[in-house]
């Protein structure tokens, strides 16, 4: 089984429209081969000795093409058919080559016996056109004016094509005001087939700016149409309106570069702007834009662009520049003496309301630094960062605190095994002391100097008891203090004597007490026995008897 393509379907779909008009219509297509049948759909007489087909011509005669008798076939000579026609084996009139001049009615004679059987049939001849091209195409259009916006063509069709405009794929209409299609159709004087052509003369509205144009050929031989390639047009139109944008980043601070960049929506765009600056008219020419470099607090303000032969076609914008100076804040080396009270100045000058930060030593504070009586332990480096979007400024100062140096503690210290002694002496001031015994030692060891601190040791092994001093200094002053120091054998020997002592004390406190204990059980026993009263307190009489009581009861 053989399925029919879409040109085949249309040609079949046309000729059951022409049958149902009443004469049988076969429709061909343009230079291929046709078989045009024979009473289609009737069975053929028995005894058939004579099939012939003939056509009708122009001024209503007939002409024969060819006869088959006896199984004979006889193709009679006719210049418009000379090698083009045929008889298939079911009687089928085949015509290659087809042309517009085999458009015409065709009858199939069958002569049986005495019966004269007559079959005619109209043919038809499609040609497909070519696709459509837009020529003649106009450079530009101008709003509100009519121009002729191309002319669509196809060629070589029959019947002849219908043509169709599309803006954005709607079809247009014509209005014969702003649309206008005017179309004519040209047959060729060889070939009879039909060219059709279609102008468009539009108005153009500032909406069909980019608006695709197209155009769509119509033909019985499609079952789709054909589109031209869509093409588009350059629309001018005045400016309506002028804009002014600010090309920098989102906060302008002092020493960027700030572009003003100006914009028409008409159509051409103007070449050339000007640009009104601080209450100077400057033009530029084939730009849009003007930059202004390194801006300062000053560039503040309302700026404007506005066409070069139209001020009153203008735009502005406003410009603020953000600026954060630090104008005043202590710097440099601050020296203060211990106990002192002292505060940093700090004046800042900015476009806004900045954020100030401290910190000391790179480790941030809670508060700006703010001191009622200095100690050591504040010296160090003092940071202030001062911020605003986009912008920040730093500043620093170290604080010193100086103090005439003293020994806060003095101590001595024996040794795990008993053999020696560790002498300390713990000093405080700025600049940083120095520290001298009054007597040799060994392992000499110092702590890091901390916040005005510092711990020197020595260890001594003495042989006699002696009276150690320790003399602390800086520019400032000196001070100093004594530790009476023992031999390792008589700090030995008074341990064990305090030990002594402690232990006695408390074995003696221990017997007192178990004493005392025995006298109170024996001297209450007695009592209870004799059921006599203690001299003693009338509390503790009523106590007595009391208890007394208690048992008694039990």
């Amino acid at each position: 089984m053989r399925f029919l393509g879409f040109s085949e379907t249309a040609l079949l779909i046309i000729s059951l429209l022409e049958t149902v008009r009443g004469l049988p219509t076969f429709v061909g297509k343009y230079g291929e081969t046709i078989d045009v049948p024979c009473g289609e759909g009737k069975d053929k007489p028995e005894k058939l000795f004579l099939t012939k087909w003939k056509y009708t011509k122009a001024d209503g005669s007939t002409g024969d093409l060819l006869k088959l008798s006896d199984k004979n076939l006889a193709i009679i000579p006719d210049v418009d058919y000379t090698g083009r026609v045929n008889l298939t084996q079911d009687l089928s009139l085949r015509i290659t080559q087809t042309r517009l001049s085999d458009q015409k009615m065709y009858t199939c004679m069958l002569v049986a016996g005495e019966d004269i059987l007559e079959y005619p049939v109209q043919v038809r001849i499609l040609k497909t056109p070519s696709a459509p091209t837009i020529t003649n195409q106009a450079k530009e259009m101008e709003i509100g004016k009519p121009t002729l916006l191309g002319e669509c063509s196809t060629k070589d069709a029959n019947p002849a094509a219908n043509i169709t405009w599309l803006k954005n794929n709607v079809p247009l209409m014509s209005d014969e005001k702003a649309i206008k299609i005017t179309t004519t159709v040209q047959t060729d004087k060889t070939t009879g087939l039909a060219s059709t052509s279609s102008k468009l003369e539009y108005t153009a509205v500032k909406e069909d700016l980019n608006a695709k144009f197209a155009c769509a050929v119509k033909h019985s031989s499609l079952t789709a149409d054909l589109v031209s390639t869509p093409v588009d047009f350059v629309i001018n139109y005045p400016t309506e309106k002028v804009s002014l944008q600010v090309v920098a980043a989102d906060v302008i601070k002092e020493g960027d570069n700030v572009t003003l960049k100006c914009k028409a929506d008409g159509n051409p765009p103007p070449s050339s702007y000007s640009f009104h600056i601080k209450g100077k008219k400057v033009k530029v020419e084939n730009s849009d834009s003007h930059t202004l470099t390194n801006v300062t607090r000053a560039n503040t303000g309302e700026y404007k662009c506005s066409l070069v032969d139209n001020d009153a076609m203008a735009a502005s914008v406003n410009i603020t520049v953000m600026y954060l100076d630090i104008t005043s804040i202590t710097k440099g080396k601050v020296v203060k003496q211990l106990d002192e009270s002292f505060e940093p100045t700090l004046f800042v000058n900015a476009s806004g309301e900045p954020k100030v930060t401290w910190s000391k030593n790179n480790i941030s504070l809670n508060s700006p630094p703010k001191f009622d009586k200095l100690k050591y332990s504040d010296s160090g480096v003092y940071e202030c960062v001062v911020s605003m979007p986009g912008l920040f400024r730093k500043a620093s100062f170290e604080l010193i605190i100086q103090g005439a140096p003293v020994i806060n503690k003095l101590s001595k210290k024996l040794s795990n095994t008993g053999n020696f002694k560790v002498l300390s002496c713990e000093a405080e001031g700025s600049p940083k002391p120095t520290v001298q015994w009054s007597i040799n030692g060994t392992n000499a060891t110092e702590t890091p100097y901390v916040g005005g601190r510092v711990t020197h040791r020595i260890t001594i092994i003495p042989t006699v008891n002696l009276t150690v001093n320790c003399t602390v200094s800086n520019e400032l002053g000196q001070a100093s203090k004594s530790l009476d120091v023992s031999t390792p054998e008589d700090s030995n020997d008074q341990t064990r004597v305090a030990v002594g002592v402690v232990i006695g004390v408390i074995l003696a406190a221990v017997a007192i007490g178990l004493i005392y204990w025995i006298y109170m059980k024996r001297t209450r026993q007695g009592t209870w026995k004799t059921g006599e009263k203690e001299d003693g307190t009338t509390e503790e009489s009523k106590k007595l008897e009391e208890n007394q009581s208690q048992k008694a009861e039990v």
